[in-house]
């Protein structure tokens, strides 16, 4: 018989044994520590949690209701380990490797960072690799044809969501969510900002 406890990740509750709780609980004061210094430490370690969150969904689907220090490894071995980027450049093709492993998968998303009305069409243009400007183009296009352009915008406005975290960010461009990409994908959204500001 083991003891299981109740946790709160990224806003979902699971239970989780307490060895497999010992060790996310240290993987994630590892992590912090990585970003004691850095100005975006709380949204870093707010998306991790999510991504978290979400792997172990995934790994407990319908089958249990425990998360076990396995699910933990696995979950691990899919992020990375906070030592990976110590040194990023030295050993950035190492960890990409490991990291690729992991099945990536693409979603459709409305982009906020680059909309003009709903960021329908950045959504669009992130998914399919193409400029947004093209969709607009063809948006244009259909509404001066009839209204139908208007009404296809209106309902992929309200069908598609909105890419609200750094992690759906990055599965609306196709790739990997580990630690770090998050770490990339958030300072540069901070330096966006900064360069924004100083206009």
């Amino acid at each position: 018989m083991k003891t299981t406890i109740t946790i709160n990740l990224g806003g979902i509750v699971f239970h989780i044994d307490d060895d497999a709780y010992e060790m996310l609980h240290t993987y994630l004061i590892a992590i912090e520590k990585q970003f004691l210094k850095e100005d975006e430490r709380k949204e870093v370690m707010s998306d991790i949690e999510a991504r978290l969150s979400e792997l172990f969904k995934e790994t407990l689907a319908e089958k249990r209701d425990v998360i076990m220090k396995d699910d933990v490894s696995k979950v691990i071995e899919i992020m990375g380990e906070p030592e990976d980027f110590i040194d990023e450049e030295t050993d950035q093709q190492e960890t990409q490797k490991t990291k690729m492993n992991y099945k990536t998968s693409k979603r459709l998303y409305r982009d906020p960072d680059n909309r003009i009305l709903g960021g329908v069409c950045g959504g669009l243009g992130a998914y399919f690799n193409n400029d947004p400007l093209l969709f607009r183009i063809l948006f244009i296009i259909l509404l001066l044809a009839g209204s139908v352009g208007f009404w296809i915008y209106l309902i992929l406005w309200i069908a598609i969501p909105e890419a609200k975290t750094t992690a759906q960010k990055l599965e609306m461009r196709g790739e990997p969510i580990t630690l770090e990409n998050i770490k990339k994908s958030v300072r540069d959204e901070f330096e966006r900002v900064k360069r924004n500001m100083k206009f």
